[in-house]
């Protein structure tokens, strides 16, 4: 009974060292909603020549992503669709300030299934619904919410404007033709193959667009984050983003 009892501790060890192993070499990732499809590849890419790497995705909106990591869910890495959400995270000491740089930037638009002649923002008061990102939460609908106070349109938007979770669901009311279009970015009208570009908005009239990546308190002390981390500044995974349609340096 005894020899029986030693055997079971031993293979209770055993599995609790390899569930240990494993849960140490998980990476969780909290990204933009906008870089999923770039974020699945360059993952992919990389646990495929890592031994022993996985990763937990989360994707959503930036401010989302950003209250969750506040209220103490799991993450080693951020990356947003804009820096306010990451100084978001800094001013409350949630993010290593050494580790932030700028993964990518990119291009918003304005897409769309509709026939109507949208060539411009002076257009957009002729539409009827228009979808952006809750401004709130989602970096796509602040940049588009700051194009239309600059345009002058910002009076006449106030009731056409309907409200989506994240960019990609935005798109999706686009595709849908629930509304008219939708301001996305660049990338992700690129991977519709519904919607179109309908035109692109001046960069004179909003924030640059740009998707600030960095390490938690928590992933700033975890080998695997930061030498993924380390990866997605290199040569190859800058390749990858430029597939997409994203811009880097």
């Amino acid at each position: 009974m005894r020899s029986m009892s030693r055997t079971i501790a031993l293979a209770l060890c055993c599995l609790l060292s390899i569930a240990s192993t494993a849960s140490a070499g998980e990476i969780a990732i909290s990204v933009a909603a906008s870089l999923k499809e770039v974020m699945n590849e360059l993952t992919a890419r990389y646990a495929a020549k890592t031994s022993g790497v996985g990763f937990q995705k989360n994707y959503g909106g930036s401010g989302a992503l950003a209250k969750q990591i506040e209220n103490g869910a799991p993450a080693d890495l951020f990356i947003s669709a804009n820096l306010e959400w990451m100084d978001y995270l800094r001013k409350r000491r949630l993010v290593d300030p050494a580790s932030v740089a700028i993964l990518a930037g990119n291009t918003l638009v304005f897409a769309g299934t509709t026939g109507a002649k949208v060539t411009g923002m002076r257009d957009l008061p002729a539409l009827a619904r228009i979808a952006i990102g809750s401004p709130k939460s989602v970096p796509a609908g602040e940049y588009a919410l700051e194009a239309m106070q600059k345009s002058g349109i910002e009076k006449l938007m106030e009731k056409k404007l309907v409200m989506a979770k994240d960019v990609r669901v935005a798109l999706m009311y686009a595709e849908r033709g629930e509304v008219d279009g939708a301001f996305v970015y660049r990338t992700d009208a690129l991977l519709s193959r519904q919607a179109r570009i309908l035109f692109t908005v001046p960069a004179s009239l909003h924030a640059p667009v740009v998707c600030p990546m960095g390490l938690t308190t928590t992933g700033a002390r975890k080998g695997e984050a930061r030498e993924f981390l380390r990866f997605l500044a290199s040569a190859e995974a800058k390749k990858t983003l430029e597939k997409y349609g994203f811009s880097v340096k």
